[in-house]
């Protein structure tokens, strides 16, 4: 078994290379071993072995659902092997959380400190049920070894007749945390960039995790048979790339049209790193696999069906790092250190997964995942010892391998340590970037649309030499915050409207718990639009937020609840307030084409007259404001 023996000697020496910087990540802190900031605090770990290893991992759950609740009984030679990549790929998600965790010993705070409204609560605890589940899942195929110990074979009987409610709730638990994941994203839209963020994104997530771990399958089963010199099952294969196909088209048009309702399709045709990313991204994990599996004849080619796997694998991988941390506000916009991760991050993950392909490859060998068990044959003829310049005798095969992997990783090891920065390591660790205060005399750098052509806003200009008091732009105090409150407060979508009110929060317990009538006339029926109604139905937010308007804000009334998006926010502020100076400035008349034009403030010619203003409809859309009353 050459092939097999070659493979688990570099697994051990990657193994050999994550074990000195994992003690020294332990011993030293984050700093020595990354290149994570308090700019940039999420970097590859979250993204490949949190998110991915997540995604990697939904093969387990896919093969379940199709053999169990769909009928598919072909998918039975293969469902434990996915079960055990499954099982294999959470706990590898379980231990790199460890060393992505400030304080990884305090991971266990989550089983006693509840946060419900936390999205990280609920992943947290789907992934430790799930994890339970995936267990008992695998635990006959350790059991069934042993049918002459008793109580082994009881605890065996009752797992297989409950086989099929640990299904079901494995599915429904891995459906919770697939789109959970995607989640956390819905509480940063001004962090990621909007090819990637949207209100949708749980279920591009989910969508996304089906597609990979059908993939995953292809490509798990594909390595092992090569490696083993097993028949590859390749009617069977080609069937799992057919199923895909139906997924993997819907996962593009979902994409696809979710950037176009949106109204982020602007950023799909632009030079700049976002749109090579995306591209990037979409053609390894959907074009290129939904190219080779839709056309039958490439489909049936062992070697395509690796290509298109692989490709499926290595882009949806991507997907889960771009919006981990590639894709976010500070490594697209210019204004900090563009995140790379450092050697140690990626020797860290890679050690993570080759201990999992270690241990699939232990249960491969030495119990029933495949219905039949690989042949190995350590069996070798016996020869006397014999030592020169050209051979030495390590002993039988077994112990030879043993002394080449052992060897390998200590080599490994020794290398990967002395490779390891001295310099990080007496460091306090963290670059600190600190972030420019928006008061004060300096200027606040506004990149509304997250793609590098922000504005430097020259704040000690406008506030002392012009004169406009701060409530001319925070023209609401929002409750419960300090004054001058920040826009992306309320305007907290970025290209469609968002509510302001929250008429949810306010009614339910968690949130104000009030009674319907502490707001709402008795008269009133459910559901009634108030301000069609002839007499007063509704009290105004004044009632109970009476420093709701600032002094000297130009808002005294909301004739609706609903917000600008950001960047429309942005643009009507910025162009009211100069099409009024023009107005009352006869010397800025004679530059009126100047200063309400978009080079005034974006300096960048090929984005201000290419890019965003394609024409006078885009220029006046930002010229109108439908609910803002005025003095």
């Amino acid at each position: 078994m050459e092939r097999i023996n070659k493979a688990k000697l570099w697994l051990w020496i990657i193994l050999g290379a994550a074990a000195a910087v994992g003690i020294t990540r332990f011993l030293f802190g984050l700093g020595a071993t990354t290149n994570l900031s308090d700019n940039t605090p999420w970097g590859f770990w979250i993204g490949f072995d949190v998110m991915g290893g997540v995604a990697l991992a939904s093969g387990g759950f896919v093969i379940a659902a199709f053999n169990y609740i769909f009928g598919k009984k072909e998918m039975q030679s293969i469902a434990r092997a996915a079960i055990l990549t499954a099982f294999l790929g959470y706990i590898a998600v379980a231990v790199g959380l460890l060393f992505d965790l400030g304080l990884p010993w305090n991971i266990w705070h989550l089983t006693i400190y509840w946060n419900p409204r936390s999205p990280l609560f609920e992943v947290g605890w789907c992934v430790m049920l799930y994890l339970t589940v995936l267990a008992l899942e695998f635990a006959p195929v350790i059991l069934e070894k042993y049918p002459n110990i008793k109580l082994l074979g009881f605890v065996h009987q009752k797992l297989y007749k409950i086989r099929i409610p640990l299904v079901i709730l494995g599915i429904m638990l891995s459906t919770l945390h697939q789109s959970s994941l995607g989640s956390l994203f819905l509480a940063m839209p001004y962090r990621l960039h909007p090819l990637w963020y949207s209100p949708i994104i749980p279920i591009i997530f989910f969508v996304s995790a089906v597609c990979l771990g059908l993939m995953m399958v292809i490509l798990e089963s594909l390595s092992t048979s090569y490696l083993y010199k097993k028949e590859m099952e390749k009617e069977l294969l080609s069937k799992l790339a057919k199923y895909s196909i139906c997924l993997i088209a819907f996962y593009i048009a979902l994409r696809f049209s979710d950037i176009l309702i949106r109204g982020a399709s602007p950023f799909l045709f632009n030079s700049t790193w976002a749109a090579w990313l995306f591209w990037i991204e979409i053609t390894f994990s959907a074009f290129i696999p939904l190219l080779i599996f839709t056309i039958s004849r490439l489909r049936f080619n062992l070697s395509l069906m690796y290509i298109a796997a692989f490709s499926g694998v290595l882009g949806m991988l991507f997907n889960r790092l771009n919006v981990g941390g590639l894709t976010h506000l500070n490594n697209l916009s210019g204004i900090a250190d563009f995140y790379f991760p450092a050697w140690t991050e990626l020797a860290i993950s890679a050690g993570l997964v080759s201990a999992a392909i270690l241990i699939f490859f232990y249960f491969i060998e030495n119990y029933r995942v495949w219905n039949e068990s690989p042949n190995i044959d350590e069996s070798a003829p016996e020869l006397k010892p014999e030592f020169n310049s050209f051979k030495v005798y390590l002993g039988e095969s077994k112990l030879k391998n043993r002394s080449k992997f052992s060897l390998g990783f200590m080599f490994a090891f020794a290398v990967s340590f002395a490779l390891i920065s001295g310099e990080k390591i007496h460091s306090d660790g963290f670059e600190r970037v600190q972030a420019k205060k928006a008061r004060g005399g300096v200027n606040l750098f506004i990149d509304g649309n997250r793609d590098g052509f922000g504005v430097n806003f020259t704040h000690h200009f406008h506030f002392d030499s012009l004169k406009i008091p701060c409530n001319a732009c925070h023209h609401l105090n929002k409750p419960m915050m300090e004054s001058n409150t920040p826009c992306y407060e309320c305007h907290n979508e970025m290209y469609t409207e968002s509510d302001i009110f929250g008429h949810f929060w306010h009614s339910s317990k968690e949130g104000a718990n009030l009674d319907c009538y502490q707001c709402h006339s008795k008269n009133t029926s459910k559901g009634a639009d108030f301000r069609n109604q002839p007499k007063k139905v509704a009290e105004t937010c004044l009632k109970c937020h009476v420093d709701l308007f600032p002094k000297e804000t130009k808002v005294k009334e909301l004739k609706s609840y609903k917000t600008y998006s950001y960047v429309d926010a942005m643009h009507y502020s910025c162009l009211k307030c100069h099409k009024e100076s023009i107005a009352k400035n006869p010397i800025l008349k004679e530059q009126k084409s100047y200063i309400t034009h978009c080079s005034f403030c974006h300096k960048n010619e090929e984005f201000s007259e290419k890019y965003f203003f394609n024409n006078k409809k885009d220029y006046n859309r930002f010229l109108v404001v439908p609910f803002l009353e005025e003095d």
